[in-house]
């Protein structure tokens, strides 16, 4: 690729539109354009009544767009049918990339780190009064008709925010934490990325609306049942319907089960170590569902536009490894697993497809550390199995079905050494004595030796730097000494989402509609006609971005399809109870 810097463009464009874009629904209206061309000075402003077929501003390849959450301007270009611009910087990731540090800087009570608002105050700004721009979004979204006087509020309302992000772009570049050098592609790679996020914000993940409006009208009843079944059947749940910390103690206790503790001795029960202790001990995968059921699942809050389709915000490089981190309440693939079996179906005549890597993490490491007989483990049907054949800990016929409790420990010895997992946590979670936690470890280390020299030195690195990097150089600082395991889980986890990112460019270019990411995965849909055809380009497009992200080396994906009128199912089954319980309610 040719080095693309600040003199390859002859023109920066600044652009802000003000628009309705109500809750689950694609782009209502457009009602007016700003944009600044940075080097001649060039000023436009058009009302929706002045918009033509094409785009006003130079969108080809001589030019660069800049905006601040650029997804929020893409989408205004879909609805106008005007396409995309061929490159574009997106501010807002910029600026989260610029900020990302551990620990992460302060937020607002109540709200996320990202706004122009923070990012203006962040680099002192003078920001733009939040009053002021909350009433003049209340009147975009009434709709007109506008007074001359209104329609004057607006544009300079609109000026105001392409004003703010020319201060901004031009401080970031004076403090460097956007860089117009050879590095700049980073940048216009994340950018690409959002036209790729705009494209999914649009189409959105099709929902039977007919099934949402009799669960959402019966909701609070089917909750009541839920407790006076299930709750009762586990014995945790106190009179008045809550989770009892106590009661699940004494649960577990009665089982002889070990859990996960705080240091202030309270029992962990986040939403991450339920789920790893629900893999171990399946008996509790119903309570768990049943927990956020109860507590966190506001069935309400979903985004369901009028005609069928769940769109929300996706919340792209939200989290400390870039990864999109859409809400829970209004994504329809948030931690309640079976809400997705309930409601995800294509429409007449379409059908979906969910794709994943199989063993990304895994992969990643292999791929990273160049470890030859961890290359080989990845490149079998079953990583984990391989590994207890290369260590000899089972025979070389072995299999899922003949050595299943063996398979269930090796796997999260193998997801859970990368983050340097110790051998007394190991031995918790595969609820093993202490000595078979050491002696599974000591096996991994001599086994795949070239992986922990590797992973040792980029923790050494990064302690050394105080800062940790990706492939395409998403930055995590640390302002303070990191814990380990979160050094060791970033170069996974990041690149992970760097491939991700990959794979949606490649496959928004070949045409493919995607519906949604899903952490590592995608949701796609197609007409029933070109249904495979999509399915086997989206898994190309999948290998092409493991090869670029590993240096040749590709990893495999899993595709599992659903044509209407069949609905989505999890691959794993793992909302099935509490998908067959709700069904009996309804």
């Amino acid at each position: 690729m040719p080095e693309i810097c600040r003199d390859s463009f002859r023109e920066l464009w600044l652009p802000d539109f003000e628009f309705d874009h109500p809750d689950g629904e694609c782009v209502r209206s457009v009602r007016c354009l700003v944009a600044w061309e940075l080097r001649s000075g060039r000023k436009i402003q058009m009302w929706e009544d002045e918009f033509g077929p094409t785009c006003p501003y130079n969108i080809s390849r001589e030019s660069c767009v800049i905006s601040f959450a650029l997804d929020a301007e893409l989408s205004c270009h879909q609805f106008l049918g005007w396409g995309f611009p061929e490159y574009a910087i997106d501010l807002r990731v910029e600026f989260l990339r610029a900020t990302n540090t551990s620990p992460p800087p302060p937020k607002e009570k109540g709200k996320g780190w990202g706004s122009l608002l923070q990012a203006l105050t962040y680099y002192g700004l003078d920001p733009i009064d939040a009053v002021v721009k909350q009433q003049m979004r209340a009147l975009v979204i009434r709709g007109g008709p506008y007074t001359a006087d209104e329609r004057k509020e607006i544009l300079d309302y609109c000026e105001c925010d392409v004003r703010s992000a020319s201060r901004l772009l031009r401080v970031m570049i004076k403090r460097g934490d956007l860089h117009f050098d050879r590095r700049l592609i980073y940048a216009l790679f994340r950018g690409h990325y959002m036209k790729a996020v705009t494209r999914m914000e649009f189409t959105g993940v099709p929902i039977d609306l007919e099934r949402y409006d009799r669960l959402t009208n019966r909701w609070d009843l089917i909750k009541m049942k839920l407790i006076e079944t299930l709750g009762k059947s586990f014995g945790v749940y106190d009179e008045t319907g809550s989770f009892s910390r106590k009661r699940f103690a004494w649960y577990l206790n009665k089982r002889g089960w070990g859990w996960p503790m705080h240091e202030s001795g309270q029992l962990d029960m986040r939403d991450k170590t339920f789920e790893m202790m629900a893999e171990i001990h399946s008996e509790l995968e119903p309570l768990r569902q049943l927990d956020y059921c109860l507590g966190k699942l506001k069935l309400r809050e979903l985004y369901v536009g009028r005609d069928g389709f769940n769109r929300c915000w996706l919340a792209p490089y939200a989290s400390r490894t870039s990864r999109n981190q859409p809400s829970n309440s209004h994504f329809i693939f948030g931690p309640a697993v079976w809400l997705r079996d309930f409601l995800i179906q294509p429409k007449p005549g379409w059908g979906l497809c969910y794709l994943d890597w199989r063993g990304q993490e895994l992969a990643i490491a292999a791929g990273g550390s160049g470890d030859v007989a961890l290359m080989e483990a990845c490149a079998s049907d079953d990583p984990h199995l391989h590994f207890g054949k290369q260590a000899g800990l089972i025979p070389s016929w072995a299999t899922a079905e003949t050595h299943p409790r063996e398979r269930e420990q090796l796997k999260v010895l193998g997801l859970a050494v990368q983050y340097g997992l110790k051998y007394r946590s190991l031995s918790l979670r595969i609820d093993q004595p202490d000595i078979v936690g050491r002696e599974l470890l000591r096996l991994h280390r001599k086994v795949y030796r070239r992986f922990w020299e590797w992973s040792d030195n980029r923790v050494s690195r990064a302690l050394l730097s105080t800062e940790q990097r990706t492939v395409f150089d998403w930055l995590l600082r640390f302002k303070e000494p990191p814990k380990i395991n979160s050094v060791r889980n970033f170069y996974c986890q990041a690149n992970g989402a760097e491939m991700m990112r990959c794979a949606c460019c490649f496959a928004m270019e070949a045409g493919i509609e995607l519906c949604a990411p899903v952490h590592d995965g995608f949701l796609i849909q197609a007409p029933l006609d070109r249904l495979d055809n999509d399915v086997a380009c989206m898994r190309a497009c999948m290998a092409r971005a493991s090869r670029v992200i590993l240096r040749g080396f590709e990893l495999r994906s899993d595709a599992h399809v659903f044509r209407y009128p069949e609905r989505y199912s999890d691959p794993k089954g793992r909302g099935r109870f509490m998908l067959e319980t709700i069904l009996k309610f309804l």
